[in-house]
């Protein structure tokens, strides 16, 4: 395990628009900074990338985080490894604290569970805005209610689809362990088969 003195480093060094810049061409608007979106197709610029939060954010995709995220994302590793990758490109030694084998488990169901929910949060709103019943029942209903397109993509809401289990065959055909599916809450446990706890249901993910 990498020791916390040394995340703490890493965070400090990876200054975002740095970071993003090396994979992204970036052109400043007023605070922040905008780029064509690496994780999806697009030809009008909805990713910004705000210095002052340390985050970036495509109102395209939905997709946000910090550097360590961006890298993630980008590169496909682990969040140890996206570590590594950051502590390298800034000349930080990596300090490593020996884990038992309790707490590497521990450990690493923590960190799938970190990646399985913001998966869920990228599902759920391309469900509302790319499915036809995405669109009909969970568009109209925001619509219904007064709410605005581009304060729903801000905050990242989502609609999960109306079949029981729809969310947790694609997670579980996406490579994503049933257990954590129900340890995370998203999907409950009968008998022999799993289903979505949140089926047919708008969406909004809460940040910490």
């Amino acid at each position: 395990m990498i020791d916390r003195s040394t995340i703490d480093r890493i965070f400090d060094a990876a200054q975002i628009v740095d970071v993003v810049g090396e994979f992204v061409q970036l052109k400043r608007r007023g605070v922040n900074y905008l780029g064509l979106c690496p994780f999806h197709n697009e030809k009008t610029p909805s990713f910004t990338v705000s210095p002052t939060k340390e985050i970036f954010k495509c109102f395209g995709c939905g997709k946000v985080g910090n550097s360590v995220n961006f890298v993630m994302e980008h590169e496909h590793l682990t969040y140890p490894e996206a570590l590594r990758y950051l502590a390298k490109k800034y000349h930080i030694e990596v300090v490593e604290k020996e884990l038992s084998s309790d707490e590497l488990e521990k450990q690493n169901e923590r960190e799938s569970m970190i990646v399985l929910t913001a998966y869920a949060a990228r599902q759920f709103t391309e469900n509302l805005f790319s499915s036809d019943e995405g669109i009909s029942v969970g568009l109209s209903y925001f619509k219904e209610r007064g709410f605005r397109q581009d304060t729903l993509k801000k905050f990242e809401a989502g609609y999960s689809f109306e079949k029981r289990d729809a969310f947790s065959k694609k997670a579980t055909a996406d490579g994503y362990r049933q257990d954590y599916l129900v340890k995370t809450g998203l999907s409950i446990q009968s008998e022999e088969r799993i289903f979505d706890r949140f089926s047919g249901r708008v969406m909004f993910p809460i940040h910490s």
